[in-house]
């Protein structure tokens, strides 16, 4: 793996480090790498759980590299098959990812975060997106997916005037899981995703499924989607092997032994 990126897995977990001194900026070169990483993850049986992270205490990212930028390197430069960060235009991934957010989460980097399932933060985080103030957008996700977040006023003043929001505010307002001190922040993800991992995969792989596919319908709607048989994992959860241990491994008193089908 690249110097920029520290992988390693933990049984049925992948922990990615963003290793980029001072700020664990992103160009396109490692937005590239963080895709392959994310696509590996993404196409292997034996992978559960993602954690994204970033290397040291005062950034989880900034973002796009501006140093790049100002070598050349356009907004709408190749990223990647996973669109910035690797993970922001990924819309198949099945499986959860835990955003740890150590420092400041900004632009880009905070897009990143948006884009995990979850997130974890330390107590002295701080999120923005900046880009009005370089002539720019974030469009990496911040303005589509903040959106379904936060009432307009809020989002409106996030994007607008790039002001900071803490932890504590990101945890008000439900961007943020979990609020920690930095010591503990890993040991939080962890623990969460040890949490994941002992729910039935396919099950997780539904509901993600079925977020997706209903998330801009009525009720109504949502629930004639979802027993249309037109998803693929919805149908598979509920004639599953896994459907038939959950309940058997309840009644012996026993976890259950999930085979993902």
């Amino acid at each position: 793996m690249s110097d920029a990126l520290q992988v390693t897995r933990k049984g049925s977990v992948l922990e990615i480090i963003l290793d980029r001194p001072k700020a664990n900026a992103i160009d396109a070169s490692t937005s590239v790498k963080m895709g392959d990483v994310f696509l590996n993850f993404r196409d292997d049986p034996t992978l559960r759980v993602a954690i994204i992270t970033g290397a040291g205490e005062r950034f989880f990212s900034a973002g796009w590299d501006l140093k790049s930028a100002a070598e050349g390197e356009a907004p709408d430069a190749d990223f990647g098959p996973g669109g910035f960060a690797g993970l922001t235009e990924i819309f198949n991934l099945d499986k959860p990812v835990i955003a740890a957010v150590n420092g400041y989460a900004f632009g880009g980097g905070f897009e990143l975060a948006l884009a995990a399932d979850l997130i974890v933060c330390s107590d002295n985080a701080s999120f923005a997106l900046p880009e009005v103030k370089l002539g720019i957008v974030p469009d990496s996700g911040g303005i589509l997916r903040l959106p379904k977040i936060l009432p307009p006023a809020i989002i409106n003043e996030l994007v607008m005037t790039g002001r900071r929001m803490d932890a504590h505010e990101a945890l008000r307002w439900g961007i943020v899981n979990r609020v920690v001190s930095p010591e503990a922040l890993m040991d939080s993800a962890r623990e969460l995703a040890a949490q994941l991992v002992s729910g039935a995969p396919l099950a997780i792989a539904a509901l993600k499924e079925i977020y997706r596919a209903t998330r801009e319908l009525p009720v109504e709607e949502g629930y004639r989607l979802m027993r249309s048989g037109a998803l693929k994992h919805y149908p598979a959860v509920l004639h599953s092997a896994d459907a038939l241990e959950g309940p058997q491994a309840f009644a012996e008193k026993r976890e259950p032994r999930w085979q993902g089908r």
